[in-house]
């Protein structure tokens, strides 16, 4: 992952952007699942040019479901990147099925990492873009944040992208036998 400026491709929200939803604290797992719905649907909506999305599992973010299949659909095309970053992705196939057949669909708009070394709670829980960031702060009580604070998104840019080089390919989107 290169580093860049954290307003890079960002696209121009209006003034009413981003929704109260997604600005502040969150507490619990809904309201953690609740924001990265919304947030899918902005990048959707917006036409947001990359993400960086981190967590130790993904097995409590809500990749199964059909809205969020919706808006994955919604933001894809040409030109769009999302970066995976986790310590393994078995939760990924075994609890979301929707996610895995997109992410085959649309394997070259997606690179995967994992840290298979890493302590599953050191990995940053958190959806980076260009234009806003949620961060779980706590995984065990759900509790983060969601800004679009440059210092803050420059910030978790700057740990994901640590993250990432000590990360090693992972998650094909299919696997071929010899």
């Amino acid at each position: 992952m290169v580093a860049r400026p954290a307003d890079a491709d960002a696209t121009q929200p209006s003034s009413s952007w981003p929704p109260d939803a997604l600005q502040g604290r969150f507490e619990g797992r809904e309201a953690f699942a609740e924001r990265l719905r919304l947030a899918l649907a902005e990048a959707a909506r917006l036409g947001w040019q990359e993400m960086v999305w981190s967590d130790a599992t993904f097995e409590d973010w809500p990749l199964g479901e059909r809205a969020v299949a919706e808006s994955l659909q919604a933001w894809s095309r040409g030109g769009r990147r999302l970066l995976l970053l986790a310590c393994h992705y078995d939760e990924v196939q075994r609890r979301h099925a929707r996610f895995v057949q997109w992410r085959r669909t649309w394997d070259h708009l997606i690179e995967a990492r994992a840290c298979r070394r890493a302590d599953p709670g050191d990995l940053p829980s958190a959806l980076w873009s260009p234009a806003w960031m949620l961060q779980r702060l706590d995984l065990q009580r759900s509790t983060g944040v969601c800004s679009t604070v440059p210092e803050r998104r420059v910030q978790l840019r700057e740990s994901l992208d640590s993250w990432w080089r000590r990360g090693s390919p992972a998650f094909p989107a299919s696997t071929l036998g010899l």
